[in-house]
């Protein structure tokens, strides 16, 4: 009496693994062997489309690279250019206001300065070096570095109101933000695409 559970156990068992063997194709069938077929199929496919994706990332990454270098690759050249380029600016603006109209010798020089100025800024211009003169602009941290304020109170505070160094853009970066001063002590700057600015607080209160 004791026995006869476990005899019933081992003949499910033996039954369920007939019945499982019946579904499942013999290994040395056509069937067994086409499915393994498809399996190692659809295996090397999935790998050859992940293969296929990989080498299309590296050559997007490639071009990528290759593009930024083309663009940034003169970026040392271009800075120690503009430095010397200010050297035209530092004499255009030694020259007093008017002074030029009084002796045909330091107009022809003035002259020719300004034009050379003039054609170097052409020349970097064809190779994306664009100059920055952000006078009266709203201060911008990313283009421009403030080297001092000024108390004005006729203009929005945040405005540029003195340019001390121009700077400059390669393409999309900035190669050397502009030094200058801005005001503090005026109107708040109006939001963008709103109309006036917003006057200043002169009572404020108490904090």
């Amino acid at each position: 009496m004791g026995d006869t559970p476990h005899n019933d156990q081992g003949q499910g068992s033996t039954a369920a693994a007939a019945q499982q063997a019946a579904q499942e194709p013999a290994p040395d069938t056509p069937e067994a062997i086409i499915a393994a077929l498809r399996a190692e199929a659809a295996e090397f496919k999935d790998k050859l489309l992940r293969a296929h994706a990989e080498v299309d990332n590296i050559r997007k990454r490639s071009e990528r690279e290759k593009e930024e270098t083309a663009k940034y690759a003169v970026t040392r050249l271009a800075r120690d250019i503009v430095n010397v380029g200010d050297n035209f600016q530092r004499a255009i603006d030694a020259v007093p206001a008017g002074a030029a109209e009084l002796d045909p010798a330091l107009k022809s020089f003035l002259e020719g300065v300004t034009m050379t100025e003039r054609e170097l800024l052409n020349v970097l211009e064809r190779h994306g070096i664009r100059r920055i003169q952000p006078l009266n602009e709203p201060f911008n941290p990313h283009l421009h570095q403030a080297v001092m304020e000024i108390q004005r109170s006729d203009v929005p505070a945040g405005t540029i109101v003195q340019v001390f160094q121009a700077g400059f853009l390669i393409e999309d970066r900035v190669l050397r933000p502009a030094m200058v001063a801005v005001a503090k002590g005026g109107p708040k700057a109006a939001p963008e695409g709103s109309g006036t600015p917003e006057p200043a607080n002169e009572n404020p209160p108490p904090g």
